[in-house]
């Protein structure tokens, strides 16, 4: 299994912090994604798992399905300009939507909105701490003037991964008595990651199976930890596939 963590490129500020990412359907950024593309088609994938909801597996084939008839132009989020372009490259029938994102069991505000209970409660400092861009910065790196291939490397890096990880126990520490939202809500978030490992398991036929999925940067820990300790995959490492 190779885990790529990506930044969305089509920026749709669901998340904590939000960064703005460049155009990534400008020509230069064009050029510098189909050289990734090349780079991870050398881990010959033989199965590619995108960030897209499992319910929406249908919409994902209709749109891949024309993508390799010419009639789709890609859009701007990785699972078009990496996902689909690489499959199409490879020869894949079929690209596979892994993900789950449903709610949770009980109520969201008052089980699991640990910002608003945080911010009400006296947890100030703590929200300020865990939404602050700067902060950010130590796992998430900007595009910049870097190539595309070089800002997924440094995304991936171990310590950008680990630090964008321990940003979760610092949630899981909003709460109070009986009142543990932060805990809770991370809860859900290992729920949800379980949930797309499990299916990734599923897709696998066969010992000489090689997975690549395509996901947001903050699942990529996760994932990566699931796959190792349950001995289900043998992890790649995306700096052994992407160059300098």
């Amino acid at each position: 299994m190779l885990v790529l963590g990506v930044a969305h490129f089509n920026n749709p500020s669901r998340d904590s912090i939000n960064f703005e990412v460049d155009d990534v359907l400008n020509a230069q950024r064009q050029v510098e994604i189909e050289a990734l593309v090349d780079e991870l088609a050398e881990f010959k994938p033989t199965h590619i798992a995108l960030e897209v909801l499992s319910r929406n597996q249908d919409d994902l084939n209709e749109r891949y399905a024309r993508y390799r008839e010419g009639d789709y132009e890609l859009g701007r989020d990785e699972s078009d300009q990496i996902g689909l372009r690489l499959a199409a490259m490879l020869g894949h029938e079929q690209v596979y939507a892994v993900d789950w994102n449903d709610n949770p069991p009980g109520d969201i505000a008052t089980d699991y909105d640990w910002h608003s209970f945080g911010l009400a409660n006296g947890f100030d400092e703590e929200i300020e701490r865990i939404t602050d861009p700067e902060a950010a910065k130590e796992y998430y790196i900007e595009l910049g003037s870097q190539t595309v291939s070089e800002w997924i490397k440094q995304l991936n890096a171990p310590e950008a991964l680990a630090a964008s990880h321990r940003v979760y126990f610092d949630i899981a520490a909003i709460g109070r008595g009986e009142e543990l939202l932060g805990a809770n809500w991370v809860g859900t978030w290992y729920a949800r990651n379980l949930k797309i490992f499990s299916r990734l398991v599923k897709l696998t036929e066969s010992s000489t199976d090689r997975v690549l999925v395509i996901y947001g940067q903050g699942h990529a820990y996760l994932l990566r930890q699931f796959a190792q300790e349950s001995g289900a995959f043998d992890l790649v490492d995306v700096d052994s596939v992407i160059s300098d």
